[in-house]
């Protein structure tokens, strides 16, 4: 299969092969999504083997307005109503209760419950119009593997599997949305972070109790990113936190292993080091979490193409955006931390 790079006066075209029961690449402000007709079965099957997605892993289904979520779900509770008035289109998915027969199992992942989310791109919206019918949309690579921030990367993972990707250029936010469950309206629950963090939702819904981001081996995800090891490249990741000593010890150490050492941290950093590593891929300014969390995955992906054979990441707190970036890069890295 030919894969076909769509620019943005050929979203009719675009939207013709979805209706054909082909998969589109499409951009949004997080990342790139993998999209098919949400209530066709045998397109939504041809996403998981295209990615090697596991089928117990639920997909998200992207809608071009808030009215349409009525269509698929059993009940729009108050409080979620409230939260996609004050932030629909952007990056949260919420997860209903849906009506029976509406989405299949393979959609849902076997559960009575479906992610939806309205995102913020104007072209991606109009794929969805012309489309005429949701889609769904999981990050648009090989399973596992770092998410596309752009129309590139998902062409180095998917081509001749896909029949096209839509170039909207460059992502914005760079990690995917965050995933709000308001199956029970009275404990809403974070099962994955992302830019909408924590303290903006409870800004409109109060209080939120607990968050959860993984599950055992033995239960089903109710959201993508809870079980499965995600977001990694070919080469090691080993996260590192501290001063320049302790960036001196992690290079000294994996070098003394033989390793040839990526750095992947912010600019301050690297120039400090850059002249003692293989390579080096900047995550912006020092403490400058928007453009870690918007670079991650590229400079993930960056690595790939270079002689490095493991990759040193700065880590950075667990708080608002923050909470995102270290989620997914403690899930790159395996949970593995220079000590």
């Amino acid at each position: 299969m030919d894969t076909k790079i769509f620019q943005l006066n050929e979203i009719e075209k675009a939207a013709q092969l979805l209706n054909e029961g082909e998969l589109i690449a499409f951009p949004t402000e997080t990342v790139y999504g993998l999209g098919a007709n949400a209530q066709d079965e045998t397109a939504v099957k041809k996403v998981y083997a295209a990615k090697g997605r596991p089928s117990d892993n639920p997909l998200i289904v992207h809608v071009a307005s808030m009215a349409e979520v009525k269509k698929y779900v059993a009940e729009v509770p108050f409080a979620a109503q409230k939260l996609m008035e004050k932030y629909w289109p952007g990056p949260l998915t919420i997860i209903f209760r849906t009506k029976p027969g509406v989405f299949s199992k393979t959609v849902t992942g076997g559960l009575e419950s479906v992610a939806m989310r309205m995102p913020d791109n104007t072209a991606t919206l109009a794929l969805i119009k012309a489309t005429g019918k949701p889609l769904v949309g999981p990050s648009a690579n090989t399973s596992g593997k770092p998410s596309p921030t752009t129309a590139q990367h998902v062409y180095h993972d998917l081509h001749e599997k896909i029949a096209g990707v839509l170039d909207g250029g460059k992502t914005g936010v760079g990690l995917e949305s965050t995933v709000l469950d308001m199956t029970d309206p009275k404990n809403p629950v974070i099962l994955r972070p992302g830019a909408m963090t924590r303290e903006v939702i409870e800004a409109v819904i109060g209080p939120i109790d607990t968050d959860r981001h993984q599950v055992s081996k033995e239960e089903k995800p109710k959201a993508p990113g809870m079980k499965y090891k995600h977001y990694s490249p070919n080469e090691p990741v080993v996260i590192v936190k501290g001063s320049n000593d302790q960036w001196q010890k992690a290079i000294d150490y994996y070098q003394l292993q033989g390793e040839k050492v990526g750095l992947l941290a912010n600019e301050e950093c690297i120039r400090f080091f850059e002249t003692t590593v293989t390579d080096t891929f900047s995550l912006g300014k020092k403490d400058g979490i928007a453009d870690a969390a918007k670079l991650l995955y590229a400079g993930l992906r960056y690595f790939e193409t270079t002689e490095a054979t493991v990759i040193l990441a700065e880590a950075h707190e667990a708080e608002g955006l923050g909470d995102a970036y270290m989620n997914r890069l403690e899930k790159a890295a395996g949970n593995h931390y220079f000590q």
